[in-house]
């Protein structure tokens, strides 16, 4: 069975690439300990890496997975074991009853169309913040290229149908929640969200 993309990136034996990786994960994890959420939602988890290193770190919170592959969400499980409760299940119907204090979305949106749809989903799944990645464009397709990756394409992965720059990705979340942080992940853009307060309702 072929291994998917995200498992292939975070098992990869490039010592760059796991450099790379290593950094952007401990920028997460600064980033969730700033909030200090006690419960953590991870929107299209995978095999749990992000979850994993969270565990490892340290932090003090529920974590929750969901991925809409079952394949992904049984290694996930077995990665976290009882660290984490995995989900197959969509983030437009989770399989969860109440919104969490963040939510996690780390190298997804670019693989979604219609990417805007996804804003006030991860709305109603938070309940104060929100941290979300894509790769950062054109940086991220031009060291596909010159690793000889996707040469036919110009590096870009075949599976990302969106294309961010870090000020346009930051003006995308921008949209709908107010970003807090943006801290250097390179060759991922990376950024903290808060959510907007609710719009008064005119009492009648």
């Amino acid at each position: 069975m072929a291994q998917s993309g995200n498992k292939q990136k975070y098992e990869s034996k490039n010592p760059i690439q796991r450099a790379l990786i290593d950094h952007f994960l401990g920028q997460v994890v600064r980033l969730v300990e700033k909030v200090r959420p006690t419960r953590i939602l991870d929107v299209g988890c995978g095999e749990g890496f992000v979850l994993d290193r969270l565990a490892r770190a340290g932090v003090e919170a529920e974590l929750y997975g969901l991925d809409m592959s079952a394949s992904a969400v049984t290694e996930a499980r077995a990665r976290l074991g009882d660290r984490a409760r995995i989900e197959v299940g969509d983030a437009r119907t989770p399989p969860f009853d109440e919104p969490f204090d963040l939510v996690l979305m780390t190298e997804v949106l670019e693989h979604i169309p219609n990417p805007e749809d996804m804003l006030p989903v991860l709305d109603r799944l938070a309940r104060e913040h929100l941290i979300l990645s894509v790769p950062w464009e054109p940086f991220f397709m031009g060291l596909n290229f010159l690793r000889g990756k996707n040469l036919s394409r110009f590096g870009n992965d075949p599976e990302h149908v969106n294309h961010w720059g870090r000020r346009g990705f930051r003006r995308f979340v921008g949209r709908r929640f107010d970003v807090v942080d943006a801290p250097l992940a390179f060759p991922w853009t990376l950024v903290l969200a808060r959510k907007r307060p609710a719009p008064d309702v005119p009492s009648a």
